[in-house]
């Protein structure tokens, strides 16, 4: 499995910006689609934005236009720019790893990798 930390998480007025990173290491990362999904408190995890290895980009109807998704292939990282962030956007942020054909339809499956979660709070 692929070793996953994020980081970039914290508190933001709503409208505000962040930008969260993951930090892969362990088995090669190469091949690997990643994504981001967040999970509200009492809700259920949902995906927010995946990205293939050779980077095309996948994102939830509630970010598309607000959020980017990108990764560096050298230097095994992934990031999420959330730009006009709403306070229901408030949610622990995982990273994931996993198959180009499960991401890309917003999914995850029972070997996927995941990072701990970063918290984002967003203040109205």
């Amino acid at each position: 499995q692929v070793q996953l930390v994020e980081s970039g998480g914290g508190l933001v007025q709503a409208g505000g910006s962040l930008r969260l990173s993951c930090a892969a290491s362990g088995r090669t990362f190469s091949g690997y689609a990643m994504g981001w999904f967040r999970q509200a408190p009492g809700k259920e995890r949902e995906f927010v934005a995946a990205i293939t290895w050779i980077g095309g980009r996948y994102y939830a109807d509630s970010v598309r236009g607000r959020f980017t998704i990108s990764r560096d292939n050298a230097k095994n990282t992934v990031a999420l720019q959330m730009n006009g962030l709403k306070p229901e956007g408030a949610a622990v942020y995982y990273c994931t790893a996993d198959s180009d054909y499960r991401l890309r339809v917003g999914e995850s499956g029972e070997d996927a990798s995941w990072g701990q979660g970063t918290q984002v709070t967003v203040s109205s």
